[in-house]
């Protein structure tokens, strides 16, 4: 017998090595999750949210709890919301209707306050958004003097543990034209780190990437899953998606279609559409 394709029946469930989940969660109650009720360890929690670009409705009724701790991996087509949702969650997308919040705050509309969430807000861009005209290192100590209001000399020697960390501390001195789109990308991680978020988003972040550059940046991304980061990963890898994943968020024409562990969500998806999309993402 089919299996509806009721977006409102996905199971949450935590997946490999998941966070625990909070009293009261029922395990496989199908609704703790998605709504955070009664989710004392939840992080970012969107409830009811849409968006549209024109005419398009991009995000549609969007439930969505991310843990702490918790690595939650978003993949589906191209057009799907996916890269509309990652930026939504520290207000780079305004929404149209429903609630956003992180670690139990609204998302403040303008000003200092947004400021300071967006600290608390790692960003890490497909494109990776480094300042051009300065060195890696300022480019990882700027946000930790302006925003922060570290003195410089903490900043960088924060600064240069997080390149080495991410393995470009040789890095330090050179423009970010002088580097690898691959050493970019690390670099942008390292700045994101050195705001010491609470949560780390990722969009995309090895599409711009020659395809001998992204296993460094996946595995700069793993070693950070497996640090306990609380992580939204929008990406086409799979294979990240596999083995770094506590959840996987499926989603189509706006809508989460289905969430699951990833063995679950890879051996035995319950929806026609992500099946659809498996076969050809798969076996390309």
């Amino acid at each position: 017998m089919p299996v509806p394709e009721d977006p409102a029946a996905r199971p949450p469930g935590p997946g490999r090595g998941a966070p625990p989940a909070a009293p009261g969660d029922a395990a496989g109650s199908g609704t703790a999750s998605a709504s955070g009720d009664g989710d004392g360890d939840a992080l970012v929690v969107l409830r009811g949210v849409d968006k549209h670009f024109g005419s398009l409705h991009v995000l549609r009724s969007i439930d969505l709890t991310i843990r702490r701790g918790e690595v939650v991996v978003v993949i589906g087509p191209s057009g799907s919301g996916k890269s509309t949702l990652c930026r939504a969650i520290n207000r780079l997308e305004t929404i149209d209707s429903g609630e956003i919040r992180v670690d139990g705050r609204p998302l403040p509309a303008e000003g200092r306050e947004l400021a300071r969430l967006r600290a608390d807000v790692g960003m890490v861009f497909q494109s990776f958004n480094l300042f051009a005209h300065k060195t890696v290192l300022d480019n990882v100590t700027l946000g930790q003097i302006k925003v922060r209001k570290k003195d410089r000399g903490a900043a960088e020697e924060r600064a240069r543990a997080l390149l080495d960390r991410v393995g470009v501390a040789a890095q330090a001195d050179k423009y970010p034209a002088q580097l690898s789109g691959g050493q970019q990308q690390r670099v942008a991680i390292a700045r994101a780190l050195a705001m010491d978020p609470k949560v780390m988003l990722f969009d995309e972040p090895t599409s711009a990437l020659d395809p001998e550059m992204i296993n460094e940046v996946l595995e700069v991304m793993r070693q950070l899953a497996e640090s306990g980061m609380t992580m939204v990963v929008v990406t086409h890898e799979m294979g990240f998606a596999r083995s770094a994943a506590h959840r996987v968020v499926f989603m189509a024409d706006g809508r989460i279609v289905e969430e699951a562990t990833p063995d679950a969500f890879f051996g035995a998806p319950r929806t026609a559409r992500a099946r659809d999309f498996l076969s050809k993402i798969l076996h390309h």
